[in-house]
């Protein structure tokens, strides 16, 4: 330890003078998200948006499931759940089995359904639909993103938004610049004699001043982070026991890739950083065939990543302000095809969790019976819930960022 101090340690890369960064960057370092946290925290009082994508199209039909409606058992044949698999939420709906732990959200009034959501003119192309959900502009095409014009509106510092997912979304490109970027499995150490050395560095030390206390905690999580969110290698065993797992990270989000990129956005919280939008993401929903086992597989995994995190959020200040968006780029057609999968669609159910939700349904559901060709009638428009989140989790003006539109959904999130 003679020739790495921690204060030599911290000026050399870059830690100890860790500031704001300039509009435009795009990756951050644990250093600068630790030290924003620090110099200007998040006040407990702001609302936290946390948006997952769902790439693929996930089928709305059978995540909340209309498993009593004749038209539906008829147009799925083996594809459809009976009404004894589903998780019950009253009004001739279920939920997908796989998703007990958001059934228990929903009975707490922790979760809202917003039903039949999409745009006008729907497209079937997962890229065209993916940028008008992303740029929130169904009639033009767009360079910048809905919360990219939202981080346009601000003062210019990226970290007011992050991505934790491998690839930074368009829907944080602004005009000025973007959000910024912390990749959850880019996050490594020094290896050897210099990472003991690093590692000694987080130790509190008796008599120091709070500087280098501070200095000393971030290198401390920071290693904390890393055993919790690295990928396992192969045969180690993650079965830990629940409390140990609470004390790591890991009751945050789970173990899949999705709960790793939660369990960063809860401790991030947590810390006090600055952000006000998160994004995370999940794929793989493209189902043309072998649905059913594959969809339940990624909406168990959904829901063993929310779940916790919704649970870990409401136990702090900053958590209970914090609202997550689900959401994919479209529903699936209602016919089933010859694999037992289902083509690209329209219409499909979105999710808002958290303690500000107001829990339930909201938004008509598409009428089985009522179909343009052979899909789901958009019944709610997605730029409504992005004006209230908007205007109620991040305190902006809707119409400055969705070209004047003001939507109509305030009901979703409590007063």
């Amino acid at each position: 330890m003679d020739s790495v101090t921690r204060r030599r340690f911290l000026t050399l890369t870059g830690v100890a003078g860790a500031g704001a960064l300039a509009a435009g960057a795009t990756q951050v370092d644990w250093g600068t998200l630790m030290a924003a946290a620090s110099d200007t925290p998040l006040d407990p009082a702001a609302g936290v948006l946390v948006v997952v994508t769902l790439y693929g199209g996930n089928d709305g039909l059978n995540t909340v499931v209309p498993a009593g409606d004749a038209v539906y058992q008829d147009l799925r044949s083996d594809l459809a759940y009976q009404p004894r698999e589903v998780l019950d939420l009253g009004e001739g709906l279920g939920l997908n089995p796989g998703m007990t732990g958001l059934k228990g959200l929903w009975d707490q009034r922790r979760l809202a359904v917003v039903r039949g959501v999409g745009y006008p003119e729907p497209d079937h192309s997962h890229f065209r639909s993916m940028a008008i959900w992303q740029t929130a502009t169904p009639k033009s095409a767009s360079t910048t993103g809905w919360l990219g014009r939202w981080l346009d509106t601000l003062d210019g510092d990226p970290l007011h938004a992050l991505s934790v997912e491998p690839v930074a979304p368009p829907l944080f490109a602004g005009e000025k610049g973007g959000a910024a970027s912390f990749p959850v499995n880019g996050l490594t150490l020094p290896e050897g004699n210099p990472g003991k050395a690093f590692e000694a560095l987080g130790r509190v030390q008796e008599g120091e001043d709070p500087w280098r206390a501070r200095a000393a905690k971030a290198i401390a999580d920071l290693h904390r982070g890393v055993d919790t969110f690295a990928e396992p290698a192969a045969g180690e065993d993650r079965s830990a026991p629940e409390d140990e797992q609470s004390t790591k990270g890991a009751s945050a989000g789970g173990g899949s890739a999705l709960g790793r990129q939660l369990a960063m956005v809860a401790n991030l919280v947590e810390a006090g950083v600055p952000t006000r939008a998160y994004s995370v993401s999940l794929g793989g929903f493209d189902t043309h065939a072998d649905e059913r086992g594959t969809q339940q597989r990624l909406l168990t995994e959904l829901d063993g990543a929310l779940t916790p995190f919704a649970d870990r959020m409401r136990k702090t200040e900053r958590g209970r302000n914090v609202v997550v968006l689900v959401y994919s780029e479209f529903g699936r057609r209602v016919r089933a095809n010859a694999g037992q999968g289902t083509d690209h669609g329209t219409a499909g159910p979105v999710f808002l969790l958290g303690e500000p939700v107001a829990g339930g349904f909201h938004g008509e559901q598409p009428d089985l019976a009522d179909l343009d060709g052979d899909d789901l009638k958009v019944t709610t428009d997605f730029r409504d819930v992005y004006a209230t989140l908007l205007g109620k989790v991040l305190a902006a003006d809707p119409a400055r960022v969705l070209d004047g539109h003001r939507g109509n959904a305030d009901h979703l999130i409590g007063t």
